[in-house]
């Protein structure tokens, strides 16, 4: 999807008894690997290859227990081996990250036997984003002069809804100081290269971060986000070159949960995700992103950008309680009898055979702040993503005290069904922002009084 750059391996590639495996073309269609590497062994059931190690020549694992106290003796048994280290506590899945010497002889792994079946061990392997489906630096076009309009998001700020006192929560590459949204960035985390102050090296944070909330200042507003007056808060799990280990996404989705109520985060954007070819009940990011959920945060995951082939909706999107967003192509028209799924939008079903988008947004074409300064324009479901998770802030702004199911619920319910596609194409429809408001708030959409002049 917009998020994995080409090369992408899998989650927990047969580890243990799981896998998730492939990469994503130029295209943008996902694809299976072709074959294991030569060089592969296995670890105790771990089956592994060379490129899996990291630069210091270890093997990074996620290790997952429902006993905690059977996975604290797995970490001590690790820790046995003085090669062996701890990467991070994550309890959020119930499991923690290690880093192990695949050399050693002496408590590398310990035998999963009877007495230890409920664990699981998963390779900690890295993700990549690809480039935007397509990508425009010199050439802009306007957000909410089309696509925000296409919505009645304009409709929606008219009636007092642009975000207030809501927090949306970006997992990215981090978010840029960019003008139009500096103001308003209220908290960030840095997995990568633990630095306190809020950056982006990459830029596809800063985009994301632009499109669900930047109010436009750097350009008399014409390139405003869904939710100009929302809070930011960035969370970097990505590095210069958009890559990143599944233990520092589920350690940035577990650090949003710890600090929900510090920040007020309602919102979680996240633009990144893999392949998917196991049940979400086995994998541990689609996991993190249940447990967000059930704590209370509404949880937007792109679809992906392998369309437009069926089943190719990535991971974590394939959990099914978050908002799980495809592209909308508004032909860049206000004429919605034009509009249909973006081509390269993943479509549904998921591995689980679950419906999947749930629902689609604006994702082509797509001008926000670029983390140099100025704009830049996109396409993708990245794009789609945050346009979602900027207009779930609207929703919530009008209805505080729903839950992230009821938020769900309420979106599926009122989104507007294209003519064209199947459920698998578009999942209910086009979010529809002005319907879904009347629903929660049981009125019409008031509109303010113009002002006599």
């Amino acid at each position: 999807m917009d998020g994995i750059r080409p090369g992408i391996t899998d989650l927990t590639r047969n580890a243990s008894h799981v896998g998730v495996s492939g990469n994503y073309g130029k295209e943008g269609q996902a694809k299976k690997t072709e074959e294991e590497p030569k060089d592969q062994v296995t670890l105790q059931g771990l089956r592994y290859s060379n490129k899996d190690l990291n630069a210091s020549g270890k093997l990074g694992v996620i290790i997952k227990a429902s006993d905690p106290e059977k996975l604290e003796q797995m970490k001590q048994k690790l820790l046995e081996n003085p090669n062996n280290n701890i990467k991070a506590d994550l309890p959020l899945i119930g499991g923690f990250a290690a880093e192990i010497d695949p050399g050693s002889q002496m408590g590398v792994m310990p035998q999963l036997d009877a007495s230890t079946k409920d664990i699981r061990v998963f390779l900690d392997e890295q993700v990549h984003f690809i480039e935007p489906v397509d990508k425009k630096d010199n050439e802009v076009s306007a957000l909410m002069d089309v696509a925000g309009k296409t919505l009645n998001v304009d409709k929606a700020w008219a009636a007092g809804y642009k975000g207030k006192g809501i927090t949306i929560c970006v997992i990215d590459t981090g978010i840029a100081q960019h003008p139009d949204m500096k103001e308003r960035i209220i908290g960030f985390k840095d997995f990568v290269n633990k630095k306190e102050e809020a950056y982006d090296d990459q830029g596809h944070g800063t985009h994301c971060a632009g499109i669900a909330a930047g109010d436009g200042k750097s350009s008399s507003g014409k390139y405003s986000g869904v939710a100009p007056e929302a809070s930011l808060v960035g969370v970097k799990v990505l590095n210069s070159s958009g890559s990143g280990a599944f233990s520092d996404v589920i350690s940035g989705i577990q650090w949003a949960v710890e600090n929900k109520d510090k920040f007020g985060i309602n919102v979680i954007s996240m633009s990144l995700g893999g392949y998917a070819s196991q049940s979400y009940k086995d994998d541990p990011v689609a996991q993190a992103v249940e447990a967000a959920v059930d704590k209370g945060i509404i949880t937007c995951v792109a679809a992906g950008n392998s369309g437009p082939s069926g089943k190719t909706i990535g991971t974590p999107g394939t959990a099914p309680h978050v908002l799980t967003v495809g592209a909308l192509d508004d032909k860049g028209t206000l004429d919605r009898s034009d509009d249909g799924v973006a081509y390269f939008s993943s479509r549904g079903p998921s591995v689980d055979g679950l419906v999947k988008p749930d629902v689609l947004t604006p994702g082509v074409n797509i001008t926000a702040p670029k983390n140099t300064g100025g704009y830049t324009t996109m396409s993708g479901t990245s794009m789609a993503n945050p346009f979602a998770a900027g207009l779930t802030a609207l929703l919530k702004q009008a209805a505080p005290t729903l839950s992230p199911g009821e938020v769900k619920g309420v979106i599926m319910g009122t989104a507007d069904k294209l003519p064209k596609g199947s459920a698998f194409d578009q999942g209910a429809g086009v979010f529809d922002i002005v319907e879904a408001l009347e629903k929660v708030t049981g009125k019409p959409l008031e509109q303010p009084v113009p002002q006599k002049p």
